[in-house]
C-alpha cells in the first residue's frame, strides 16, 4: 500500500514539475510549483519526518512561493502565445528523458539513498527531530544560517528599490 501511494505521489510531483516549465503563463507555472512543493512535503511525510515536512509547506509552499507570485504580479508579465516553437519542445523533452534515465541509473546504482551521517534512527526517534535540527543549524550550521538570512534581506531589499522604480 505504501508503494502505491509513493507512485501516486511520484507521477503527481513529476506532472506538476513538467508543468512548471511547460506552462506559458507565469501564475499557472507557480501553482504547479506549489503543487510540487506539496508532493515534498508527502515525501517527508513517508520518511518519518514531520518537522521538515512542515517547514516545507510554510516556507517553501507559503512564503517563497507567495514572494514569487507578488514578483510575476508586480512585474507584469505578459506571455505571447503565438509563438510556437515545436522543435525546441522535442529536443527539450528527448535531452531532459536521456537526463532523467542517466540520473535514475545512476541513484539505482550507486550507494547514495544509504543512511549515512551520526544519527541512527532509534536516536532520531528518541530525542526528536525538530530539536536535532535546532542543535545542528544553532550549533555547526551557524554561519550559513546568518548569511541566508543576510542574503534574504538583500533580496527583498532589491526587490523594494526595482519596484519603486517602475512606480
Amino acid at each position: 500500500m505504501e508503494t502505491l501511494f509513493f507512485l501516486i505521489i511520484s507521477l503527481v510531483a513529476i506532472v506538476s514539475a513538467i508543468l512548471v516549465v511547460t506552462l506559458k503563463n507565469p501564475i499557472n507555472s507557480a501553482l504547479s510549483l506549489i503543487m510540487t512543493f506539496f508532493c515534498l512535503a508527502t515525501y517527508y511525510v513517508m520518511l518519518d519526518a514531520p518537522f521538515m515536512a512542515a517547514v516545507q509547506v510554510m516556507v517553501y509552499a507559503g512564503a517563497i512561493m507567495v514572494l514569487m507570485v507578488f514578483t510575476i504580479m508586480l512585474l507584469n508579465i505578459r506571455v505571447d502565445a503565438s509563438k510556437k516553437h515545436s522543435h525546441k519542445l522535442i529536443l527539450g523533452s528527448i535531452i531532459g528523458f536521456f537526463t532523467f534515465l542517466n540520473a535514475f541509473f545512476v541513484i539505482y546504482r550507486s550507494r547514495a539513498a544509504l543512511p549515512t551521517g551520526p544519527y541512527s534512527g532509534e536516536m532520531i526517534k528518541s530525542v526528536g527531530h525538530t530539536e536535532l535540527v535546532g542543535r545542528e543549524i544553532f550549533t555547526n550550521f551557524l554561519l550559513p544560517f546568518e548569511v541566508t538570512s543576510i542574503l534574504l534581506l538583500v533580496a527583498i531589499i532589491g526587490a523594494v528599490i526595482l519596484a519603486k522604480k517602475k512606480i
